[in-house]
């Protein structure tokens, strides 16, 4: 079980400069990537992204990657001297053409376009060293994930066992409530002392009984606390379906709650919605 919560940072001291991944996540019903990368790592945008989708399939992941050059290579200046060259001859020819024309001065001069250049250097390598920090970055990152998974699943498996011991403690004292009903409602009647069938007597009981039995609802809760463990232990994003069932759970404790002749089955239910309720925020934050 995996968080969609996490965060990671991870750098790399190269003699070029310093290279920093930050990948952060939050919660989101789907997978939305979003990757910043400086404009000379361009060319990773694709491959960055792919390795994402192959490796995390919900909430909403940000990768953002920093370059600092090393301040020896950003201080150095490289002038294309044949352009100089280029420019000084032209600047001469204009003078002599037109003697009161004023010459360049070496600002002029190293604004123009292409004067000053970058020097040649190999980005493959340095691209290779982003991809492989930042899949360094990406193992930490799910790491993360799955700490805090582990730690929402005790949580949650905490939950369905009380959720368990309270459908338990209902199925247990259910046929007692019944009877005691069926009996309170024969008792009512006796006391009106008035002439009924026995077999019609017997029979608006059994209606009236039948209507607070509550024995289907906990079959059904039985059934979905048993798929919950299932998709607990599957190994397998299991965030959206934990969320339906938690709906699904609730809207029997409801039912529950609106049938019950007993005050302590209603009590039994207002716990078992709190548990329910409890179960479905940590749930949000699952993959």
């Amino acid at each position: 079980m995996l968080s969609m919560t996490a965060f990671c940072r991870k750098q790399a001291e190269l003699e070029r400069g310093t290279l920093i991944w930050e990948i952060r996540s939050v919660n989101h019903r789907y997978l939305e990537t979003s990757i910043r990368l400086p404009e000379a790592f361009r060319n990773l945008e694709t491959a960055i992204r792919k390795t994402v989708r192959g490796r995390v399939k919900r909430g909403k992941v940000d990768c953002t990657l920093r370059f600092r050059e090393s301040e020896a290579l950003s201080n150095e200046l490289h002038l294309n001297s044949r352009l100089l060259e280029s420019l000084a001859a032209a600047s001469e020819k204009i003078h002599d053409s037109f003697g009161d024309s004023r010459l360049p001065s070496s600002l002029d001069i190293l604004r123009w376009p292409g004067v000053i250049e970058t020097e040649a250097t190999d980005d493959g390598d340095l691209e290779q060293e982003a991809v492989s920090l930042f899949n360094g970055a990406l193992d930490e990152f799910l790491a993360g994930r799955a700490r805090e998974g582990n730690e929402i699943e005790a949580v949650v498996r905490e939950r369905v066992a009380s959720i368990r011991e309270i459908l338990n403690e209902v199925r247990v004292s259910l046929p007692e409530i019944l009877a005691g009903q069926r009996q309170a409602l024969l008792d009512n009647i006796a006391e009106l002392q008035v002439s009924l069938e026995p077999g019609r007597v017997e029979q608006e009981v059994a209606l009236l009984v039948s209507k607070s039995d509550i024995a289907e609802e906990l079959d059904r809760l039985d059934a979905h606390v048993n798929e919950i463990e299932r998709l607990i232990g599957a190994g397998e994003p299991a965030g959206r379906p934990l969320d339906f069932l938690m709906q699904e759970l609730m809207r029997e404790a409801n039912t529950i709650c609106s049938k019950s002749a007993a005050i302590k089955t209603t009590r039994n239910a207002l716990d078992l919605k709190v548990l329910i309720e409890q179960i479905r925020e940590q749930v949000q934050n699952i993959e």
